[in-house]
């Protein structure tokens, strides 16, 4: 495989992981909290179990969330992600897997976020190596977004 430069053009996307009680309303109250700041869910995720759902967020103000959740005592943990532009929902998933399959990294989970402003169907990814990762999917044409790029 050919040396693959790592190059950053930004901060990686930051997702929030919350436990949620699985009660009706936990989720509700929880996007609400965010929007009372004016912050918007970019992306969600959740895993469910009987008790509790693990709760993923992509969110415009990662700062802002992070400061209201040390403040409501909110348990919560963070990780970088990649996020990508998808130009054909099949084709350019499949072209991306492809992609990371070849540089040998791996894809811990993945899923969807709302549609980008310019009307782009973005990909949130979970990689073995975040910056290795976007670095190849830039390397091989695809738009890489970063942190800047979402907050809105």
């Amino acid at each position: 495989m050919p040396d693959i430069e790592i190059k950053p053009n930004g901060t990686p996307p930051i997702q929030f992981s919350v436990m949620l009680k699985n009660r009706a309303g936990a989720l509700s109250a929880l996007v609400r909290l965010l929007r009372s700041e004016n912050i918007e869910v970019l992306g969600l995720s959740i895993q469910d179990s009987r008790d509790a759902a693990v709760t993923r967020l992509v969110v415009s103000d990662p700062d802002n969330t992070m400061r209201i959740f040390m403040e409501k005592g909110i348990p919560h943990t963070t990780s970088e992600l990649c996020v990508i532009a998808l130009s054909e929902a099949g084709r350019g998933l499949a072209s991306a897997l492809d992609v990371l399959r070849a540089a040998e990294t791996n894809v811990d989970f993945a899923y969807s976020l709302m549609p980008h402003p310019e009307g782009k169907s973005l990909m949130a990814m979970h990689l073995e190596d975040t910056l290795f990762g976007m670095s190849v999917l830039h390397n091989a044409g695809f738009k890489v977004y970063y942190e800047e790029d979402l907050i809105r």
